[in-house]
């Protein structure tokens, strides 16, 4: 299995495109690994990181899975006076996808920068699939 990492410092209101379209399409991913952490342990921190499959014209802490072009969603809700801090939550989809991606960060009460690391398997397609899942991703993308 081939695996394509990114990784990045996500400011609070930002969004990061992540670049994997291709002439052809030929090639799919699927999100395998979605880690976040925030930037240091002597902060509180509430924030919400979530994976789009187009660009966000508006990023709010809003997680909602019938959203088709939401591909993941992750949230860390941590005060340093705690005695034990809850791991992050983290969901993603399985879906294969061949266009660039966004990861948005939207904080609450305790909003900050966050870290994130993110795996991609990489999935060869033939044809017939490239057409179909571009179609897909375009078809499903926000027209706001």
């Amino acid at each position: 299995m081939v695996v394509k990492t990114f990784r990045g410092l996500l400011a609070d209101g930002g969004q990061d495109h992540i670049r994997l379209q291709t002439n052809d399409g030929k090639v799919g991913y699927r999100v395998t690994k979605f880690q976040i952490m925030g930037p240091n342990a002597n902060i509180d921190i509430e924030v919400v990181i979530k994976i789009y499959k187009d660009k966000q014209t508006t990023i709010t802490t809003d997680i909602d899975f019938s959203d088709s072009n939401l591909l993941a969603a992750a949230t860390i809700n941590d005060s340093q006076d705690r005695h034990y801090a809850p791991p992050p939550i983290v969901i993603f989809d399985n879906e294969v996808f061949n266009q660039d991606i966004y990861i948005t960060n939207d904080g609450h009460d305790n909003p900050t920068s966050v870290n994130y690391y993110i795996e991609l398997e990489v999935i060869p397609l033939t044809s017939a699939n490239a057409e179909y899942t571009t179609i897909k991703d375009i078809r499903g993308r926000n027209t706001t």
